[in-house]
């Protein structure tokens, strides 16, 4: 048997910083809404940063990509990869004053993959969870899985009692609705926050639980408020009376310069692996056709719209230097002519007024608009029509669940869910993701699919990178996307926030920036 625990000294400093000062005082953070606090349920950005502060995972992600110890504090890996046994912490309280066990992380795996929204893909390869007792438990795989470590991150721990004692009729059998109405506007974790109130259209107030088992920095927050806006205007106000002490990412630049300009406020910049995507429906006229595609990718002026970012152009479906990046997979940039010989090839060329392409961009993202306009003007060039159309992010959601209600494109950051390139490959193009929000593409691609599975099941991290260059070049051969830049989040922040983000300090997984526990609020 192999011992599994990985630590990371630079992590487990940032980890530790802090330990003496002013305690108390508010953190809040505007988010692009909604916020979905059933870790079975949410997995963009607000409810990733939610779930963070209301669970506790097994193991927790360091600087590097690497893990440490959370509520398991050590575990084991069978000769076969087959078999995977986490020793758990003994004296971790729910936020009900329940004691955390074996039986609750069973639970939630269950709950998981039943439910199978969320971040349950990722825990397909789990066969079976099994009690060995109190404090261990044991996942039986049914395949290898060569980021299993990793991806634990994501298995936020429940208080089974809890949710057993709040279930309401549902279609889980013996387990009504599994305690998902319960659940939208409570929580059940052992994190260092627990839900004080929750109006589901406006905010989720967090405030400290006093019994938290681990490390939280005196200087932390005793409230934490998650805001449901990113309106420009009510976030510089908000910013000006000191209401507000992180903005979200998605103010423009414009915004962000005026916010730059007030006394006291700063301007965090940071890469984390996000790509902002064109989502290309694949499977509906005329963006079915691969020379059609490949014609607007020819045709789109990347240079100007990563300036409208301040960041890069992408290059490809993960971003520069993330773990598993592929530093040579082809490219685009604006080239007319290539367009037009694409064109050309594309059997709608000469119905090109009968198929527009419908765009549809985030009404609460407004740094989407202007790349928007300018993908219409570049198109107008080659006589492709593009209907732009702003759009509230739930109908995106929705359009996206149906391959007939889906637009020709849709316009998404994705950012990884664990460090590694596979998180990309796997949660964008997979059949299995398609219907959620992170594929517009339709791609169901079995060849694709295959592969993927095969680069996960490869233990050695070589082996597997290897695999992920090979599965970057499949995709921008095939063009099922734009991949228009590798997103720079960009936050307004008060100067009496210590936020680690904000000094480099960085953990590549969406939503582990937000850990309120770690984020100094000093006195003002």
């Amino acid at each position: 048997m192999k011992r599994g625990a990985v630590f990371c000294l630079v992590g487990l400093l940032v980890l530790g910083v802090g330990l003496i000062g002013w305690a108390g005082g508010s953190l809040r953070v505007t988010f692009a809404w909604p916020t979905y606090a059933d870790p079975a349920v949410g997995s963009d950005y607000s409810s990733s940063s939610t779930l963070v502060n209301l669970y506790d995972s097994l193991v927790y992600p360091v600087l590097g990509g690497y893990v440490t110890a959370n509520l398991a504090q050590v575990w084991e890996v069978s000769g076969d990869g087959l078999t995977r046994t986490f020793y758990l912490r003994s004296g971790v309280k729910f936020h009900d004053g329940t004691e955390f066990t074996a039986e609750d992380v069973k639970f939630s795996m269950d709950r998981l993959q039943t439910i199978g929204e969320g971040y349950a893909y990722l825990f397909d390869a789990v066969e079976s969870t099994e009690v060995v007792d109190g404090y261990t438990v044991r996942f039986h795989m049914s395949r290898q899985s060569g980021p299993f470590l990793t991806n634990i991150v994501r298995l936020y721990v429940l208080n089974k009692d809890l949710v057993m004692a709040n279930l309401e009729d549902g279609p889980y059998g013996d387990f009504g609705d599994y305690g998902k109405k319960y659940l939208l506007t409570h929580d059940a974790g052992s994190g260092a926050y627990t839900i004080k109130e929750f109006p589901l259209e406006e905010y989720v107030l967090m405030e400290k639980f006093p019994d938290y088992w681990g490390m939280v920095d005196p200087d932390a927050p005793d409230l934490v408020k998650f805001i449901a806006t990113t309106e420009p205007m009510t976030v510089r106000t908000m910013l000006a009376n000191k209401e507000l002490e992180i903005s979200d990412q998605w103010q423009t630049s414009e915004s962000l310069a005026a916010l730059d300009a007030m006394e006291g406020v700063d301007i965090a910049k940071f890469y984390m692996g996000g790509v902002f995507f064109y989502m290309i429906h694949n499977k509906k006229p005329p963006t079915d056709d691969i020379h059609f595609r490949k014609a607007m990718a020819w045709a789109f002026d990347y240079e100007t719209a990563a300036a409208l970012d301040l960041s890069h152009p992408a290059h490809g479906p993960v971003a520069v230097d993330y773990p598993g990046w592929n530093p040579d997979v082809f490219t685009y940039h604006q080239d007319l002519d290539k367009a037009m010989e694409e064109l050309r090839q594309s059997k709608y060329y000469d119905q090109l007024d009968d198929y527009p392409v419908d765009l549809h961009w985030c009404s609460l993202v407004p740094t989407e608009e202007k790349p928007a306009l300018l993908f219409q003007a570049n198109m107008a060039e080659i006589g492709i029509k593009v209907n732009v159309i702003r759009t509230p992010w739930m109908t995106m959601i929705d359009e996206m669940a149906d391959m007939e209600k889906s637009p020709h494109i849709e316009t998404i950051y994705v950012s990884p869910h664990w460090p590694e390139a596979g998180s990309m490959l796997e949660s964008r193009y997979l059949s299995s993701s398609a219907a959620t929000w992170e594929q517009n593409e339709w791609l169901l691609d079995p060849y694709y699919d295959e592969a993927v599975a095969d680069a996960l099941a490869t233990v050695n991290m070589e082996e597997r990178f290897a695999k992920y260059h090979d599965l970057q070049d499949y995709i921008v051969d095939l063009c099922p996307s734009i991949f228009v830049n590798d997103q720079l989040e960009r936050h307004a922040y008060q100067s009496y926030v210590d936020w680690p983000a904000a000094r480099g300090l960085v953990i590549k997984i969406m939503g582990y920036n937000m850990d309120a526990r770690f984020i100094k609020v000093l006195p003002h």
